[in-house]
């Protein structure tokens, strides 16, 4: 007999859907942020071991640092306050900068509220204006930090000198095109920010206004009259230069020379061509890498528009720094001109360049010589036809721009600084942040 014909069971009600809660009737954990709370905090234990934050620590700790100290005048047993840590300061800039940041503002912000900044802080006081004064404060001391490495870096046997290759990278000032003024303009332009310089002094502190910001208005106006009177200054070097292009344009040269003109809000900046084809003020940043490991071994900064003539004042760095030249010297054609050429094969320099042909001439006269060609220069147009020196040639782009590629990634594609003093120190220490990096990458 069927079990289930015999005790038949009730069939089951449909269970209805469930409604959806509404948010007023819903029990959740609201935020109460004005609740106080204890929190212990251990800034060490924060922070991953292996976190390159604390191999930046211990890389500063095995330095000579007592070139960032000399200006401190506060010291034990005598009167004021103690100043930060130049050590601190310096570590949180190399942390940054590996990083790609530039901005004292931003490096401010995250030594407030990220763990790695906060534990090479250590609890000390920092603000954007104490980051940004030391960085452009510190050139001597960071161009002893570089040499500090580079001499460490050739006891080891990293850097050999024996193939260094240069280049040149053209940085974005910090200046707008329209800055730029001529003369009468300029003229102007200086009267009236003598006017706001006596202005603000008579007018002297207002209720209203706090001391400390009537004393940034003063500066603001000196700092503004100063670059006003910079900008005047370098005119006649400017109208030699525009002088000199006029005299060089042929009748049939379309090019028209323009007037004079200086940047009202970086004077030392120059209008430059840029890799994109375009004109805008710039600066022109040179760096030397050795051909072994990638060591940035030389550093320089101008405002010429060319790299002509560059190549010999880097190499005389590079023996001050290391105290010996290199044996070949990788460059490309911008870079090769007879007086540079002459002075570093004359040095002991052996010299890899592009030659280039002249105008109206056969491929056959390439690397023949020419009027007004010394020894030493007829005799690199002679290495330059062999096979040989052309295979060591084109070893400059994977050494030179691949320095320049890591400059871009350390955050070099503007400069927020204004003066060829400032935009040196702030190469300084890009080159000090990248050949760190290749310590540690070599020492694993």
């Amino acid at each position: 007999m069927d079990q289930h014909s015999l005790f038949p069971l009730p069939e089951a009600d449909a269970v209805p859907a469930p409604q959806p809660t509404p948010p007023e009737h819903a029990r959740v954990m609201r935020p109460n942020r004005e609740q106080l709370q204890w929190m212990a905090r251990d800034l060490d234990a924060a922070l991953a071991q292996g976190h390159p934050a604390r191999a930046i620590w211990d890389f500063l700790e095995r330095r000579d640092l007592s070139a960032f100290y000399g200006s401190i005048r506060a010291v034990l047993d005598g009167p004021g306050r103690p100043t930060t840590d130049p050590q601190v300061l310096l570590a949180v800039w190399l942390l940054g900068t590996a990083e790609g940041i530039g901005s004292a503002r931003r490096l401010a912000r995250l030594c407030d509220e990220h763990d790695a900044y906060r534990w090479l802080c250590g609890g000390v006081p920092i603000n954007y204006h104490m980051l940004a004064d030391f960085r452009v404060a510190q050139r001597a001391a960071l161009d002893d930090l570089l040499t500090q490495i580079i001499a460490s870096l050739m006891a080891a046997g990293v850097v050999s000198l024996e193939r260094v290759a240069q280049d040149g990278m053209r940085v974005r000032a910090s200046a707008g095109a329209a800055s730029f003024r001529r003369r009468d303009t300029l003229e102007a332009c200086l009267q009236a920010a003598r006017e706001q310089v006596e202005r603000v002094a008579v007018d002297g502190v207002h209720p209203e206004i706090e001391q400390r910001e009537q004393a940034a208005r003063e500066r603001a106006a000196r700092e503004r009259l100063a670059r006003v009177e910079q900008a005047l200054a370098y005119l006649p070097e400017m109208d030699r230069k525009k002088e000199a292009q006029q005299r060089s344009y042929t009748k049939d040269k379309r090019a028209k020379v323009t007037e004079a003109r200086t940047s009202t809000t970086d004077p030392e900046a120059r209008v430059m061509k840029m890799p994109d084809g375009g004109f805008r003020p710039a600066y022109n940043v040179q760096f030397a890498t050795d051909g072994a490991h990638g060591v940035i071994v030389g550093v320089a900064v101008t405002n010429a528009g060319t790299d002509a003539g560059q190549a010999s004042p880097v190499v005389e760095q590079i023996a001050r720094r290391t105290g010996e030249r290199p044996r070949d010297y990788l460059i490309d054609g911008g870079f090769a001109t007879r007086e540079d050429i002459t002075a570093l094969e004359t040095a002991g320099v052996t010299v890899y360049a592009p030659v280039r042909l002249p105008r109206n001439k056969a491929e056959a006269e390439r690397y023949a010589r020419r009027w007004g060609d010394s020894p030493e220069v007829a005799s690199w147009r002679a290495r330059m036809a062999s096979s040989a020196a052309g295979a060591v040639y084109r070893q400059r782009g994977a050494i030179a721009e691949w320095t320049n590629a890591q400059a871009r990634q350390h955050g070099v594609t503007q400069l927020n600084v204004r003066g060829l003093m400032n935009a040196t120190s702030v190469m300084l220490l890009v080159a000090v942040a990248h050949n760190m990096l290749r310590c540690f990458r070599l020492s694993t």
